[in-house]
């Protein structure tokens, strides 16, 4: 499951401006943060430009503001100001100081001086991404594809062996929210390590930009996994089906997060599967697990004032909402947390685990116990659901988290960001031989 709103807010809209008062700009985002924190959000909502204000409701600040409360603290100061121009956009960033810590955030305005984007900013000493030891650039070779689906062409990777033939296939599934093909996070490449390990074992992958990262604009309505995720990754399934080197028999689906969740769909899709792979899948609804993180998130926080706890409660109290298995009267785009109600209705009527119990494709479930965004819990479900089935293998790795790199303790997300790392070589190794076992 890719970060959540306490984890990386951002609402990005592209739309052109010109001219304006940089330093009206810089005053009027301190004053921005200042309604914030008078949790006047109704008028911090104002602040945003017409067009993108159906899309940050107020309901959506304040959860924002709420949940930034239980990680940073109080609001106390702007520390300095940063700005540019990008093209016809007034880019201003705030460093600001709150009682647990600081942040930077960004805002984006028009020449009218009205906010279209609004985020937080990565810390400037986030390390950068470094090729893991097992990716022997003599052992693989890689070729730009395209996926595609009515009115959408994403742009692919196939990382094929450098040598020999009749090899598998892996597409690799992404988790929720908008991603490049490597799924990139901070530093952090678990898509890019992936391919590139399977492929100096001779396994081929096909990884892809996610329809929700170059078509925003398409989920700014209603939508459901359907549009984020299935009819990209069916696409993907058949394009492995044409690669003339490859084993067609012997085409796999490895989903991660999200993607993982969808992935006994995904088999249900495309019976033909030879198998997939749910790496760090919730067998819970998505709800139980916003719940559980912010709880975690809370506690980590070492808040143990009577006003966090509440702030906890209110949070949770907003996450609930998203439990709805019908629409009634409320309209499909209607936003929930963020996200339409008929993406809730959708995937809360989904039930990943029967799914997986009715397949008769390979299964491999895999889960690290320093993974917060996906707890052990959901890889004992799985286990308990799926135990004795002779197509189900399990794997558990302590030390794994939920970017399937090497941790010393579970963390939170800033993990993500300051420390780079590689997906771990023995989950390459373990991968690649139960992909060519029986």
């Amino acid at each position: 499951m890719k970060k959540y709103l306490l984890l990386g807010i951002a609402l990005f809209i592209s739309l052109t401006s010109s001219a304006q008062n940089i330093l009206s700009l810089i005053n009027r985002s301190n004053e921005f943060f200042e309604i914030l924190e008078k949790e006047k959000f109704e008028e911090a909502h104002q602040f945003f430009d017409e067009s993108v204000q159906g899309q940050i409701l107020p309901a959506e600040l304040k959860l924002f503001w709420t949940r930034l409360g239980i990680q940073l603290g109080d609001f106390e100061s702007v520390d300095g100001a940063q700005n540019q121009v990008q093209d016809d956009l007034y880019l201003v960033t705030l460093n600001c100081s709150f009682t647990k810590g600081s942040q930077a955030f960004r805002f984006v305005y028009t020449k009218e001086g009205k906010l279209v984007g609004f985020f937080a900013v990565p810390q400037s000493n986030t390390p950068v991404y470094a090729s893991p030891a097992y990716a022997d650039s003599a052992l693989y070779k890689e070729t730009n594809i395209t996926i595609k689906t009515p009115g959408h062409d994403l742009a692919g990777i196939l990382t094929t062996p450098k040598n020999g033939s009749n090899f598998p296939v892996v597409v690799l599934v992404h988790g929720s929210g908008p991603s490049d093909m490597d799924e990139t996070i901070g530093p952090n490449k678990p898509f890019r390590d992936l391919a590139l390990g399977l492929a100096a074992k001779g396994i081929a992958t096909i990884r892809y930009v996610k329809r929700t990262l170059v078509f925003p604009t398409e989920f700014a309505k209603s939508f459901t996994v359907k549009e984020e995720v299935l009819d990209d990754a069916q696409a993907a399934i058949n394009y492995a089906k044409t690669i003339a080197a490859a084993n067609k028999q012997q085409i796999y689906v490895f989903g991660h997060s999200l993607g993982g969740m969808l992935a006994p769909k995904l088999a249900t899709l495309s019976p033909d599967l030879k198998g997939i792979v749910l790496a760090a899948a919730p067998a819970r609804k998505l709800t139980d697990l916003l719940i559980e993180q912010n709880k975690y998130l809370f506690e980590n926080s070492k808040d143990t004032t009577a006003e966090g706890k509440m702030q906890l409660q209110n949070v949770i109290k907003e996450i609930e909402q998203s439990r709805i298995t019908k629409l009634g009267k409320m309209a499909p785009d209607s936003l929930i947390i963020g996200i339409p109600a008929a993406y809730w209705v959708d995937l809360n009527l989904y039930d990943q685990v029967a799914a997986a119990k009715k397949l008769k494709n390979r299964i491999l479930i895999f889960q690290g116990e320093n993974d917060f965004q996906v707890s052990v819990q959901d890889y004992n479900l799985w286990k308990a659901a799926l135990n004795g089935k002779s197509n189900v293998t399990f794997k558990l790795y302590p030390e794994l988290n939920h970017l399937l790199s090497v941790q010393t303790e579970k963390g939170t997300g800033a993990q993500y960001y300051q420390k780079a790392g590689n997906v771990a070589d023995y989950l390459i190794d373990d991968l690649a031989a139960w992909i060519k076992g029986k």
